[in-house]
């Protein structure tokens, strides 16, 4: 808030319905010049809806927005943009196979000469020196396709710095990003606000919206609870904001006994990835891994499951050495596997939760040659129970749940083959508290029945809440097994960042 406090965004009484069930009901939202404005909110709350209808994707059936002291009649998204509105999509819209200066400039490349041709040559200028001043080392010539997702994500941040917006809106714009990209964001996002840029900022990482945000809005249940300065709340008072009720101990407590030893690896490498990995999980057990983005983490759940091959080490199960070479293998062995990216790897989005849940073991559901249907209904309803999925019906599609209950239905599937030991990858990310809670109490349950549970994940304070032993990375390094007892995010942090 460097420039004044005038307001640049003011929306009011916005309304919003679909088929008779409304998404949003009056809601208001105040920002103002060169302020990062959180908005906060679970899954469903109608932050997705709010954003389309700010951007001109929908339109809505009452209230008012007005933007730059004029109020914005039209609904349609480039001239929206024209006019200095635009967002970063939590889902990267990249072009693969065109250059990063050519998605930066999309819809406004650069022209010349007589007829107006495309100016290639001075688009690409253009994006370098944009890509310079934000800190940013990619080449503007190299295809997209050839980017890490995180380096697409920066680009998509170049892509709205580059329109001269008045408002950005970022919509979990790190969920990709490592600890040092979160720190270039940051830093960026300082750049901007001191220039009178205001960002409309969406997270579900504590950690961030307190250290980024100046003022915090809180939408429940498509309705406006309120804003607040963010030094006026804490996490435990924004957490109730959102869900409307206190949540006392977000990391359950377990007492749970350690039982036999379920995987060991030993020595364990991939060349290239990760050397000299050794660690052991028990049953009833959850083993954290942490570690920086390229620290191996992901690299080894998928080299234990057999998606990727070793070049190194062992692998014991229940104490006995086994070869793993295929997914298939690694079931057969009673290890499932929950992937970081749910939407691309965990289920099909057309399908029905049920087909979702009982995709993987549709050989149990078989009689003969045939599915039963019946069977296949009754297990899939099982889970559904077990799990407290919310859906409208075993036959609504994943794609329209939400993310906490789209992780729910990959846990279901990789649960009804029995194993003995889940890898859960990223299991909460891109989800809100309160179905981060619900994920919690789940992997909870999981040690109480003697699953042993291998977690990886991003945060900090997930890692520390939820894990019996820590295992910590750097640069494809085991640099640390520390205990529950022993393991605060500094510890941890120094261990990750190693040399």
């Amino acid at each position: 808030m460097t420039i004044n406090q005038d307001y640049i965004l003011r929306v009011f009484g916005l309304t919003k319905s679909f088929s008779g069930v409304k998404a949003l009901d009056n809601v208001r939202l105040d920002v103002r010049q060169g302020e990062v404005h959180a908005l906060m909110g679970e899954n469903g709350a109608g932050k997705s809806t709010f954003m389309k209808l700010l951007i001109g994707l929908l339109k809505p059936d009452s209230g008012d927005i007005s933007f730059n002291g004029k109020s914005l009649t039209t609904s349609n998204v480039r001239e929206i943009r024209a006019q200095g509105m635009s967002m970063i999509h939590q889902e990267i819209l990249a072009v693969p196979e065109l250059t990063v200066a050519q998605n930066i400039f999309l819809g406004r490349e650069a022209t010349g000469g007589l007829f107006s041709w495309l100016d290639d040559r001075k688009s690409t200028k253009q994006a370098g020196e944009l890509l310079e001043q934000m800190g940013l080392t990619i080449r503007p010539t190299v295809k997209m396709k050839y980017l890490s997702v995180a380096e697409m994500q920066m680009v998509e941040i170049a892509k709205a710095i580059s329109t001269n917006a008045k408002v950005i809106i970022m919509d979990e714009p790190t969920s990709a990003l490592s600890t040092n990209e979160v720190a270039t964001l940051f830093r960026i996002i300082k750049e901007l606000t001191k220039k009178g840029v205001a960002i409309l900022y969406i997270s579900h990482k504590m950690d961030e919206i307190f250290t980024i945000a100046d003022t915090i809005t809180v939408l429940r249940d498509g309705n406006y609870i309120g804003t607040h300065p963010a030094t006026e709340l804490d996490a435990t008072k924004l957490i109730t904001l959102m869900v409307g009720r206190e949540i006392d101990t977000l990391f359950p407590v377990n007492c749970r006994p350690r039982g036999e030893e379920i995987l060991s690896v030993k020595n364990f490498g991939r060349r290239g990835h990760f050397t000299a990995i050794n660690f052991v999980v028990h049953a009833g057990e959850v083993l954290g891994i942490a570690g920086l983005m390229g620290s191996g983490r992901t690299e080894i759940a998928r080299a234990i499951f057999g998606l990727d091959h070793i070049s190194d080490g062992e692998i014991y199960i229940k104490g006995k050495k086994t070869t793993i070479k295929s997914p298939h293998d690694a079931i057969r062995q009673g290890i499932g596997y929950v992937s970081e990216d749910r939407k691309k790897f965990g289920f099909i989005s057309r399908l029905s939760v049920r087909h979702n849940i009982t995709l993987g073991s549709l050989s149990s559901q078989t009689k003969g040659l045939f599915i039963q249907p019946e069977y296949e209904a009754e297990t899939a309803a099982k889970m559904i129970a077990e799990l407290k999925i919310k859906a409208v019906n075993a036959h609504q599609q994943v794609i329209y749940l939400s993310g906490g209950n789209q992780q729910k239905v990959v846990i279901a599937n990789v649960l009804l083959s029995r194993p003995a030991l889940i890898i859960l990858d990223e299991p909460t990310r891109g989800i809100d508290v309160g179905a981060k809670a619900e994920i919690y109490k789940l992997i909870n349950q999981l040690t109480t029945n003697g699953i042993a549970v291998v977690m990886i994940s991003s945060e900090l304070p997930e890692i520390v809440g939820m894990s019996d032993r820590i295992l910590v990375l750097s640069k494809g390094k085991q640099t640390a097994m520390l205990s529950r007892a022993d393991a605060n995010p500094e510890m941890i942090m120094r261990y990750a960042m190693q040399p």
